[in-house]
């Protein structure tokens, strides 16, 4: 009986392993793939590095088939065992500066001498000195021999990480709000799954584990299952540091990672090797069952992770502001992009030569500058319209009063109008063409009074797309006014988690601390029209604000004016000429205002193409410094004028 109980305490223990391995590896992907810039975070990701080492070496040797085997991958976790105290000590003191504390050198220095002594430890480990041969024959499993260089490392263990422990204390007590104290408390009690880890590889050799092996593998179970959850909860900890998402991102984007990676490599990984085990039992070395087993358990598991995302997603992470994300939500799931608005119009205008038996239709509309634009035509598109007079429009606007039908030419054409006020102006014009000019009061007329009915039917439909996508634009025009400043806030936000003083920091110090050319560089790629440029954050900064007075409130001409502006600062004095101080100008100007290509570019400046884009770099560079300066200017205005009693 007592043989049977340590065979299932060993299957059992082969699992958490194998399951700490992948969790550990799942949470260094994660550290190395969001905030990797911050310092804590890549500290954290050698603890887990070492974790992996750890347990991945633990997890092969224990179904490893050979002694020589068995040892290599035994020394193997030994050297995530061997820097361990090291990585911890480098996390206590990055996560000591993040609250306000940096090291004054002498942190760094110790940290520094921690490692050559953990490097130290890991030379002697070829040579069987930190620890000795394999023993095979005693209990409770395969493991290497204690000596006496085994002992001095486990106190230098206990010392490191007391020390450690002193520094995430004293962390603790800098932190400035309560979700950050809540936060530490986590870290604090995470902090102790590496340690808690290592602690049954310390003891394989020892009295206890060779008299109890019963005893030693509950102990093992035990502390293998709070590894797990405590390495979850330092990774919880950690993933706040060096992002500016909002809590409920990082708790989403957490739980969701860790629901599909972890949890179901683990799940899949314990069923798969239950069933071979079964196979085994029952005399059959390989069962079909198996691959079944597998495959059954990854579709159900993330068939039951779709449907059930929404929900905890709801309850969990929303809080008091479910009702607003919902929404936020649907307007992402059904906001009626430029696609989808030339779909629905072709449909509408298929219908429409459906019924009047058309060859061609199309729908114009108004852009910002009140000029007609051309949205879509079906049909023999050879003599569609492509340009529309503009009279067009005073023409539209003049038959809607008396018709809300009239002729163009061989066209009909329907104004549209939105559908809640029509006095509210005219959107667009939906055409079709009738194979010549005709009176609408003439006995022989194309349409019927059904047909006409259908078309006026049919160009509500359109009217209401068309209405609805400038309400979106308009919207999404000011979710682009307020990203900039909601950024700032966020990264405000969380820089203060831990440490207060940021928020000494005045604006223009954090604009500087942001990716301006980046965003210089989106806006000038969409310079004459694009999303980079309608929805580029550089709308939220005041100079640009302020230009939107002389731009009619056009947003996207006011940045583009911004944007002239500051590359007309790089131009030199001067007439226009194609030499070298004139490249970075010229640079600007061919690409971005006049859109040639880049190899047309280096010819015509003789240059590489790889010395065009370094030079380009520079010259956007400069672009975001003139943008920068415009903006402490406007900001030194606004602080200097009066205030309005």
């Amino acid at each position: 009986m007592t043989g049977i109980a340590l065979t299932v305490l060993q299957f059992l223990n082969q699992l958490l392993t194998a399951g700490i391995a992948i969790t550990a590896v799942s949470l260094l992907l994660y550290a190395l793939t969001f905030n990797l810039r911050d310092r804590v975070a890549r500290s954290f990701a050698v603890i887990l590095l070492c974790v992996v080492v750890v347990y991945v070496g633990d997890a092969i040797s224990s179904i490893a088939s050979t002694p020589t085997a068995v040892e290599l991958w035994l020394r193997f976790e030994w050297v995530g065992i061997a820097v361990l105290p090291a990585a911890y000590l480098q996390f206590s003191d990055a996560l000591l500066a993040t609250t306000g504390r940096p090291s004054r050198g002498r942190r760094r220095l110790a940290t520094r001498l921690v490692y050559l002594i953990s490097l130290g430890f890991l030379v002697t480990l070829p040579f069987e000195l930190l620890v000795g041969p394999l023993v095979t024959d005693q209990a409770p499993a395969p493991h290497l021999q204690r000596t006496w260089l085994t002992w001095v490392f486990a106190i230098y263990f206990c010392l490191v990480l007391v020390w450690a422990w002193v520094n995430f204390w004293r962390a603790y007590q800098r932190a400035v709000t309560r979700s950050s104290q809540r936060r530490m408390r986590y870290l604090l009690a995470g902090s102790l799954a590496p340690a808690l880890g290592s602690f049954p590889f310390l003891l394989f050799g020892s009295g206890v584990a060779e008299a109890q092996p019963l005893f030693f593998w509950l102990v093992a179970i035990n502390i293998n299952f709070l590894v797990t959850a405590l390495l979850v909860v330092m990774a919880y900890s950690v993933a706040f540091f060096g992002v500016a998402w909002p809590d409920r991102m990082v708790k989403r984007r957490l739980f969701k990672w860790i629901v599909r990676g972890p949890v179901t490599a683990s799940t899949i990984l314990a069923l798969t090797t239950l069933a071979r085990r079964m196979g085994v039992w029952l005399g059959t070395e390989y069962s079909a069952v198996v691959p079944v087993v597998m495959v059954g358990s990854l579709l159900i598991l993330n068939y039951a992770i779709t449907l059930a995302a929404p929900v905890w997603e709801r309850w969990l992470f929303h809080g008091g502001d479910r009702a607003n994300m919902s929404l936020l939500q649907k307007l992402e799931e059904r906001l009626l992009t430029s696609g989808d608005l030339r779909q629905l119009l072709e449909a509408i205008l298929a219908a429409v030569c459906d019924h009047l038996q058309a060859s061609r239709a199309f729908v114009v509309c108004l852009d910002r500058d009140g000029a007609l634009e051309m949205v879509v035509s079906v049909g023999d598109g050879e003599d569609s319209p492509e340009l529309l007079p503009a009279e067009l429009v005073q023409l539209a606007t003049q038959q809607a009063q008396a018709s809300s039908l009239f002729a163009w030419g061989k066209y009909w054409l329907v104004p549209l109008h939105p559908q809640e006020d029509p006095e509210d102006g005219l959107l667009g014009l939906l055409g079709v063409e009738t194979g010549g000019a005709q009176a609408l009061d003439s006995e022989d007329q194309a349409t019927s009074s059904d047909q006409t009915q259908a078309l006026q039917r049919l160009a509500q439909r359109a009217a209401q797309a068309l209405e609805d996508r400038r309400r979106q634009q308009e919207a999404i025009g000011l979710l682009a006014v307020l990203t900039p400043q909601m950024e700032q806030l966020q990264r405000l936000r969380a820089e203060t988690r831990y440490d207060g003083a940021y928020l000494l920091a005045s604006p223009d110090e954090a604009l500087e601390s942001s990716d301006l050319s980046r965003w210089v560089k989106d806006a000038l790629t969409h310079y004459w029209g694009g999303p980079k440029l309608t929805e580029s954050p550089l709308l939220g900064l005041r100079v640009v604000q302020r230009a939107m007075d002389e731009h009619e409130e056009n947003p996207a001409n006011a940045l583009r004016a911004i944007l002239r502006q500051a590359v007309d600062q790089v131009r030199p004095e001067g007439e226009r000429r194609f030499t070298g101080e004139w490249i970075l100008y010229n640079i600007l100007e061919m690409k971005f205002m006049e859109g040639r290509k880049v190899r047309e570019i280096a010819m015509r400046l003789a240059m590489s193409e790889a010395d065009l884009y370094r030079k380009q770099r520079v010259a956007i560079e400069s672009v975001a410094g003139a943008i920068l300066e415009m903006e402490k200017k406007a900001m030194q205005t606004e602080a200097d004028s009066p205030v309005d009693q």
